[in-house]
């Protein structure tokens, strides 16, 4: 298996850190291959595991009922899971599930917290993620609002994209469905959209992206903002 060593940079709130809380932290650190659909956190349990992702990512998902799910947020390889343990909060608070199988680092919820202790970079860092994260959280219930369903589903695929690292995307329209909070009917027409201007490529649970530019333009600003507020608030170093 890889070097934990070897992967620190992989994961953008890992990359560039000083020596000494780099070592440490990842020394404390496996690599796990986490596999679509897998559930690494459930709503007010305790959190064992952090989680950064290298090549995965992961679905934040708030739950209202049994038929009622929305997706709020999503943790790659620029992120992580776990955030609230920042704040001494050792509960989760969402329903986090494996949208995009990969590898990630994992890390014992309590030995993070005592490293934190002696890592003021990495320490200052995630506070700083936290933010990021807050606003995404505003932003996207303002979204989903306000924001008709195409542009929304545009905003959607490239931030999946942007996780995924592929321009092919495994996606049925009921989870799609699911993940915006609509009803498949509203997915269907809003892909059926995309495809007729030839941004996105649809047949049988596989999306791919022709078009990120034109994808890009058919999403509502919300996106941008979004990768904007993450360039300004935690610059890639």
């Amino acid at each position: 298996m890889t070097s934990v060593f070897h992967v620190a940079d992989a994961n953008q709130l890992l990359a560039g850190l000083p020596a000494s809380e780099r070592d440490a932290f990842m020394a404390a650190c496996e690599i796990v291959e986490l596999t679509f659909g897998e559930v690494v956190a459930h709503p007010t349990k305790t959190i064992n595991h952090v989680y950064f992702p290298i090549d995965s990512f992961i679905s934040l998902i708030a739950i209202i009922d049994t038929d009622n799910q929305l997706e709020v947020a999503m943790a790659g390889r620029e992120g992580m899971l776990g955030i609230s343990l920042v704040l001494g909060i050792e509960e989760a608070q969402l329903l986090a599930v494996v949208q995009g199988a990969g590898a990630a680092l994992r890390l014992n919820a309590t030995i993070f917290q005592q490293l934190l202790l002696d890592s003021p970079v990495l320490h200052q860092r995630l506070k700083r993620y936290i933010y990021v994260v807050m606003s995404q959280l505003a932003t996207s219930a303002a979204c989903n609002h306000f924001h008709q369903i195409e542009a929304r589903l545009a905003r959607w695929l490239l931030m999946t994209q942007d996780r995924a690292g592929t321009d092919q995307l495994h996606l049925t329209h009921e989870f799609l469905a699911m993940m915006l909070g609509v009803r498949r009917s509203g997915i269907t027409l809003a892909a059926i959209s995309l495809q007729t201007r030839g941004l996105i490529s649809y047949h049988r649970g596989e999306i791919t992206v022709l078009d990120r530019l034109g994808l890009n333009e058919a999403s509502c600003g919300c996106y941008g903002e979004d990768c904007a507020l993450y360039a300004r608030v935690l610059p890639i170093l």
